[in-house]
C-alpha cells in the first residue's frame, strides 16, 4: 500500500512535466515538496521510494522519454541525501544508471558525471553528501572539509511590496532560530553512524547521550567523525568495511558498551537536514553586492573594526586593510611612507641592542611598515583572473614568481573554499540591476583582484511578481502582464520543464502567501515551504544558462556632455521625446503634419547570418521608437543575437492628401547604431526599469559587453604590435564575451 502511494505521486509528478496540471491549482509546484515531505515523516520508506525512482529511471532512459530524466534524477539524489540509511546493492544500481548518463548529450551527461563522481564517494563512506552539505552550508569548521557557502537573498524594494518584503525576512529569519552550530554537529554524528550501520544503532541513546554532553565533547566527537568519514571516502569503494568498522567504534565510545549493546533498536529514524544560511537583504544600493562578498570572505570580526571598514569599503583600499589584517592584530590604513627609503636613513631606536645577528634579522630590519602597498604586477593580476575561470585542478597557465618577504604560503595560488549563492527576487528589472553590479565587480577584480581566486559564485533567480497598482510596471508597461515582465523566466521555464514546475510557479504564490492573515496554517506553510524550495532550488540547481550582457554608449544634443556607458540584459526601448524649447515644439508639430510623427533616424548595424560572416548593412527611415530584446522567444534560437522591432513611419499621399501608417521592421544582430539624423533628441530605457531612463539622447552604439579582463589583457597585447591582429597568446584562452550565469536544474535542454 505504501509503494503503490509513493508510485502514484511520482507518476502525478510526471503528468505535470507533461503540461497535465492537477485538477487543483493550489498543488502546482507542490508536489516534489509533499512527496519529500511524506519520505521525512517516515525515514524508512526513503528506499521504496529510490528503488522505484531508478525503476522510472531506465523506463525513461529506454523509451522516448528523455525529459523525465533529469527531474527523477533530482529528485533521487534529495532523497539518498537526506535518507538515514541505503542499501550498498541499490546505491550500486543508482550509480551505474548515472554512468550510463555519459553515453547520451549534454545536459544529461554532465549531470551524470557529476552525480556519479558523487555517488562513487556515497558508496565508499555512507552519509558523505549530508555531512559535506551540512558542514558547508553551516560553515561548521573543518580541517578535512574546510569548504563555507552561504545563501543571499537580494529583493528590490522599490519592486516589490512591504507585505512580501517583511514576509521573506521573517521566514528566513525564523528557519535560522533553531539552528546552532551545536545542533548541526549533532545531526552530522548521528546521520554518519546510522548510514553506516544502519538499524543496528540505538539513536535515541546516541541522541540522548549527546545531548547531555558540554559543547566541547560535542565537537570532539564531531572531528572524529568528520576525518572519519572523509577518509573513507578519499580511499574508494574498498575501504567501506573499514569505515563500518571506525563508526561502531565511535559509536560505542559515545555510548558505554552495555548501553550499545543491549539498547533496544528502533529502527530507522529522521536526522534533519539543517536550513542552509540564508541572509536577507533589501537591494538599495548600487555597491551593495560587492560590500556583501566581501564581509562573506572577511567578516568584521575578522577583519578590523566596523565603522573603519564601512567608511573604507567604497575604495579599492579595502584590499590594503585586508591584507594587513591578515598578518597583524591591528588595524592599519595604507598610508604615504615620509622617510627617504635609504638604509641610513633609518633611525637608531629601530635596532634591537640584543637581537642575534643574521642574515634574518636584517632582513626584518629593513622591512618596512605603513608605506605605500606595491600594486600586483599586471602577469600576477591576469594569472589570478585566469584561476578564476578555470576549474579545480587545472594547472595555472603562469607560474607565479615568489616576491621577497613573502613567505612560501602566501605565493601560492589561493583555493576556492567560500560559495556565495545570490539568489535574486523579482522580474526582469531586478536582473538589470544584476546585470550592472556583476560588470562593476568583474571590473573591478580586474583592476585589483580580490574576489575571484577566493570566492565562487552563483546566481539563482526566483519570479516574483506583486500586483499592487503602484509598482514601476505601471510607469514603464502600461498594458504588461505576467510575461512581459518575465521574460528570462518564461525562457529558462522553456528550456528547464523541472525549473518551470518547481520555480516559476512561485510567482505569484510568494505574494499570495504574503499576503495571507495570521494564523497557525499560514505560518506552517510558508515556513516550510518558501525556505526548502528556496534551498532545493540552491542545492539542487547546478547547471548554468549564460546570457550575454550588452553594453550601451550613448551620446546626448549637450556636446559638453559626457557619453554614458551603461549596459543592459534583456531589454532596450526608445520613445520620442517632447521639445523643451516653444520654438522646437513649434518645428516638431510642423514637421510632423508633413512627414508624420517620429523622428528621422540612421540605423546601421551587422546583419547575422547562418554563415556566421559579418554583413554590414545601413538604412534611413522615420520611426516612433524601437525595441531590442536579448531573450530569445524559443529555447532553440540564440542567445547572442538581438531581436530589434522598429516601428517605421510610411507616408503615403493620394486623392485625399496624405496618409501615414506604421510597419514593423524586424532584424536580428549582435552590433547596432541608432543616429538621429535631425539632432532631435529621444529617449532610451534599459531593462524595462524607468530608474535606468536616459533622455536628450541623439546616437546610441550597442554590441556584445566584453570581459573586462579580456580587454585589459587585449590592450597590453596590443602595445607590442603596430597593427590589430588576431587574439594570440594568453588572450586566445579568455573568456571574451561577459556572460551572466543564472543556474536551473538542467540548463537547456534540446
Amino acid at each position: 500500500e505504501v509503494e503503490s502511494d509513493i508510485l502514484r505521486r511520482v507518476r502525478t509528478l510526471l503528468r505535470e512535466l507533461d503540461g497535465h496540471h492537477p485538477a487543483c491549482q493550489c498543488d502546482r509546484g507542490m508536489l516534489r515538496w509533499t512527496l519529500h515531505k511524506k519520505i521525512d515523516q517516515n525515514p524508512s520508506n526513503s528506499s521504496v521510494l529510490v528503488r522505484i525512482l531508478v525503476k522510472e529511471l531506465e523506463r525513461a532512459e529506454r523509451g522516448d522519454s528523455r525529459h523525465y530524466i533529469i527531474p527523477l534524477l533530482h529528485t533521487l539524489m534529495y532523497t539518498l541525501i537526506k535518507a538515514p540509511c541505503i542499501s550498498e546493492e541499490l546505491c550500486d544500481r543508482v550509480y551505474d544508471f548515472c554512468k550510463k548518463l555519459l553515453t547520451l548529450p549534454k545536459p544529461f551527461c554532465t549531470i551524470g558525471l557529476d552525480y556519479a563522481t558523487r555517488l562513487k564517494v556515497e558508496r565508499a563512506a555512507p552519509g558523505t553528501l549530508y555531512q559535506r552539505m551540512v558542514i558547508s552550508e553551516q560553515s561548521l569548521k573543518s580541517d578535512p572539509y574546510p569548504y563555507q557557502e552561504k545563501i543571499f537573498i537580494f529583493a528590490d524594494p522599490e519592486l516589490l511590496s512591504e507585505a512580501i518584503c517583511n514576509a521573506l525576512l521573517t521566514d528566513t529569519e525564523a528557519a535560522q532560530v533553531s539552528q546552532s552550530p551545536r545542533v548541526c554537529m549533532c545531526h552530522v554524528i548521528t546521520h554518519a553512524v546510522q548510514a553506516a550501520l544502519g538499524e543496528g544503532c540505538d539513536l535515541g541513546g546516541l541522541k540522548g547521550r549527546l545531548q547531555d554532553m558540554p559543547t566541547s565533547e560535542v565537537e570532539h566527537w564531531f572531528q572524529q567523525v568528520v576525518v572519519a568519514v572523509e577518509c573513507a571516502g578519499s580511499e574508494g569503494s574498498t575501504a567501506r568495511g573499514q569505515h563500518t568498522a571506525r563508526l561502531e567504534e565511535i559509536y560505542r565510545a559515545l555510548l558505554s558498551s552495555s548501553q550499545a549493546g543491549n539498547a533496544p533498536l528502533g529502527g530507522l529514524q529522521d536526522t534533519p537536514l539543517p536550513n542552509p544560511t540564508i541572509s536577507f537583504h533589501l537591494w538599495t544600493e548600487d555597491n551593495q553586492l560587492w560590500k556583501e562578498l566581501v564581509l562573506f570572505i572577511r567578516p568584521l570580526s575578522q577583519s578590523c573594526e566596523p565603522d573603519c571598514l564601512s567608511q573604507d569599503l567604497d575604495s579599492f583600499e579595502i584590499q590594503d586593510i585586508i591584507s594587513d589584517c591578515e598578518c597583524c592584530e591591528q588595524t592599519r590604513f595604507s598610508v604615504l611612507s615620509t622617510d627617504s627609503g635609504i638604509e641610513r636613513d633609518l633611525p637608531v631606536a629601530v635596532e634591537e641592542p640584543l637581537a642575534p645577528c643574521g642574515a634574518e634579522t636584517e632582513q626584518s630590519r629593513l622591512h618596512r611598515r605603513g608605506g605605500i602597498k606595491k600594486k600586483p604586477s599586471p602577469l600576477e593580476s591576469v594569472a589570478f583572473l585566469q584561476a578564476g575561470c578555470s576549474s579545480p585542478g587545472v594547472r595555472p597557465p603562469v607560474k607565479l614568481q615568489k616576491r621577497p618577504g613573502i613567505p612560501q604560503d602566501a605565493a601560492a595560488p589561493l583555493q576556492r573554499l567560500h560559495t556565495a549563492r545570490i539568489v535574486l527576487l523579482g522580474d526582469d528589472r531586478i536582473l538589470g540591476r544584476l546585470a550592472q553590479a556583476y560588470h562593476s565587480l568583474r571590473k573591478r577584480e580586474t583592476r585589483r583582484v580580490f574576489l575571484t581566486p577566493r570566492l565562487n559564485l552563483q546566481f539563482y533567480y526566483i519570479p516574483v511578481v506583486a500586483g499592487q497598482p503602484h509598482t514601476l510596471a505601471a510607469v514603464d508597461h502600461p498594458s504588461s502582464g505576467h510575461e512581459e515582465l518575465c521574460e528570462v523566466a518564461g525562457y529558462l521555464g522553456r528550456a528547464d520543464p523541472w525549473y518551470e514546475s518547481n520555480i516559476n510557479t512561485l510567482c505569484h504564490m510568494i505574494p499570495k502567501l504574503a499576503t495571507m492573515p495570521p494564523s497557525p496554517s499560514k505560518h506552517l506553510v510558508t515556513d516550510l515551504f518558501i525556505t526548502d524550495v528556496i534551498a532545493y532550488y540552491v542545492r539542487m540547481g547546478i547547471q548554468p544558462v549564460c546570457f550575454q550582457v550588452y553594453a550601451v554608449k550613448i551620446f546626448f544634443n549637450d556636446p559638453a556632455q559626457e557619453p554614458a556607458e551603461d549596459v543592459f540584459l534583456t531589454e532596450l526601448c526608445t520613445q520620442g521625446q517632447d521639445s523643451i524649447s516653444h520654438r522646437e515644439s513649434n518645428l516638431t508639430k510642423k514637421k510632423a503634419t508633413l512627414d508624420g510623427p517620429g523622428i528621422d533616424l540612421t540605423v546601421t548595424y551587422r546583419k547575422v547570418v547562418v554563415s556566421d560572416r559579418e554583413k554590414e548593412l545601413d538604412m534611413s527611415l522615420r520611426s516612433t521608437g524601437l525595441v531590442m530584446k536579448a531573450i530569445p522567444s524559443q529555447e532553440a534560437e540564440d542567445l547572442v543575437c538581438l531581436n530589434v522591432t522598429i516601428t517605421e513611419i510610411i507616408r503615403t499621399s493620394n486623392l485625399s492628401g496624405r496618409s501615414f501608417s506604421a510597419v514593423e521592421n524586424r532584424l536580428k544582430t549582435r552590433n547596432i547604431t541608432i543616429r538621429s539624423t535631425e539632432q532631435r533628441p529621444f529617449m532610451v530605457c534599459l531593462d524595462k526599469d524607468s530608474r535606468r531612463t536616459y533622455r536628450n539622447v541623439i546616437s546610441l552604439e550597442v554590441s556584445p559587453c566584453l570581459e573586462p579582463s579580456y580587454c585589459l589583457q587585449k590592450t597590453r597585447t596590443m602595445k607590442f604590435s603596430l597593427q590589430e591582429a588576431e587574439d594570440v597568446g594568453l588572450v586566445k584562452y579568455m573568456p571574451k564575451s561577459l556572460l551572466l550565469p543564472i543556474n536551473t536544474f538542467a540548463g537547456i535542454m534540446q
